[in-house]
């Protein structure tokens, strides 16, 4: 081999395009490495397109929605030169297979890695020395495919198979600490279950009320230093009084269920929480339980306050789908594997764009809910085409800017959130049509 091919087969093995930056400067190069060689993706053919390029793929892909998979890989220049030094635009074909060849054991190791490293940058905003999180679950329709119908169906929305997805997102950051997902006919229970042992000691997760289970919140509870939870309970809910702290205010046993005993054997016949009743419920709502059983650590009035932050996690959901996703009802991806693929990198690239929107927090003192999701993701979107072509010094002036223009990205303070009843909304017919004459 002469020395100008030497050379440039090293120039192709540690080349990373200048447009990549603002991924390479939160996800560094040794973490995509670590994630290909753990899962035994790593290939030793010398490829222009290899595994560690398909996995910045699939993250810019996650980001960068409203364009085409061969435009994002043009765009961030992905392709390493060929034999003649050349930068031929990589076939679609190429493409696909390349992605075909990760999978998406990369990706799920990339996004434990990367959640547990940014988790660490978080402030410490506790209530009652707790941190909060949030546990629920939301939907992800794919393209009818043959292998994609062994997904499911949602029940009485036959149009599309679908993906569930239940994950542990931070109340106050909304960065998601860990996801489990799968075939919607599988219960939102069963994928909370994976998240067992994932929240940090001294937190509290707020579920919704779909996630009601003795087994659930009893392992929850003892995966960890004080890992408590917190769940709103219906009008009908069953339950005898053990103590009264208030009138609003009591600790109670509830029957385990003779399906869950015989399941869990070690559950018991009951199990008992800390029961808070609100005031002239409105709607099926009638107040919430808790591990938080000690009145005198975990008062009354902190932890009501507490309840009505388990909004936050759809507001992450909304910003996740109808933001990032722009709306677009249907994941890409016409095989499992690659669903699975892509909505790990879909997740990366929202904690990404979440962890930016924290550091402008940070800048300028406040809290990261503050920041405009949106128009966060706009500029972070744009800082591709600012560094591309750029020299890497660049680059730090061009953040600095992306982190002092955040003042114009800042929220007004939002309102104490009434306990109103939860409505679903109209949503217009997508074609008219016509009414059907009655008689008279």
């Amino acid at each position: 081999m002469s020395e100008f091919s030497r050379e440039l087969q090293l120039t192709a093995e540690f080349h990373l395009p200048e447009s990549m930056d603002s991924f390479r400067k939160n996800i560094p190069i040794e973490w995509i490495s670590e994630a290909v060689n753990q899962t035994g993706r790593a290939a030793i053919r010398k490829r222009r397109f290899p595994a560690e390029q398909a996995v910045w793929l699939v993250l810019g892909i996650g980001l960068m929605r409203n364009r085409s998979i061969s435009d994002v890989c043009d765009k961030l220049e992905l392709a390493f030169p060929d034999a003649k030094g050349e930068l031929p635009p990589l076939a679609t074909s190429s493409i696909v297979k390349a992605r075909q060849r990760i999978g998406y054991e990369p990706l799920r190791y990339l996004f434990h890695t990367t959640a547990s490293k940014w988790e660490t940058e978080e402030s410490p905003d506790l209530v009652c020395g707790l941190k909060l999180m949030s546990v629920d679950g939301t939907q992800f329709k794919t393209p009818e495919t043959k292998d994609n119908q062994k997904l499911g169906y949602a029940t009485g929305k036959a149009t599309f198979p679908s993906v569930l997805a239940v994950t542990l997102m931070s109340t106050r950051t909304h960065l998601i600490s860990d996801a489990a997902f799968g075939p919607i006919t599988n219960s939102e229970i069963s994928y909370a279950q994976q998240l067992v042992g994932s929240a940090p000691n001294n937190s509290l997760t707020l579920f919704d009320r779909g996630f009601m289970s003795a087994e659930l919140f009893e392992s929850w509870r003892n995966a960890g230093k004080n890992t408590h939870w917190l769940t709103p309970i219906k009008s009908k809910f069953k339950y005898d009084v053990l103590e009264e702290f208030s009138d609003y205010d009591k600790l109670i046993k509830m029957p385990v269920s003779p399906d869950a005993k015989k399941k869990y054997p070690h559950l018991g016949d009951s199990w008992q929480a800390r029961l808070v009743l609100i005031p002239e419920p409105k709607g099926e709502i009638k107040g919430f339980i808790t591990s938080l059983e000690c009145p005198v650590t975990y008062p009354l009035k902190d932890i009501v306050e507490i309840y009505w932050e388990r909004w936050e996690i759809e507001q992450g959901y909304g910003e996740l789908k109808q933001g990032q996703l722009n709306n677009q009802a249907v994941l890409r991806s016409l095989k499992i594997e690659g669903i699975y693929q892509e909505l790990w990198g879909i997740l990366i690239s929202y904690n990404l764009v979440r962890l930016e929107m924290k550091r402008m927090a940070d800048f300028h003192k406040m809290e990261p809910l503050r920041i405009s999701f949106i128009n966060a993701l706009r500029l972070i979107q744009d800082e591709f085409l600012w560094c591309s072509g750029r020299t890497p010094g660049t680059v730090p002036k061009k953040l600095k800017n992306l982190r002092e223009s955040g003042k114009r990205l800042i929220l007004p303070k939002k309102r104490k959130r009434k306990p109103f009843p939860r409505q679903v909304l109209y949503k217009a017919p997508r074609y008219p049509y016509k009414k059907r004459a009655t008689s008279c």
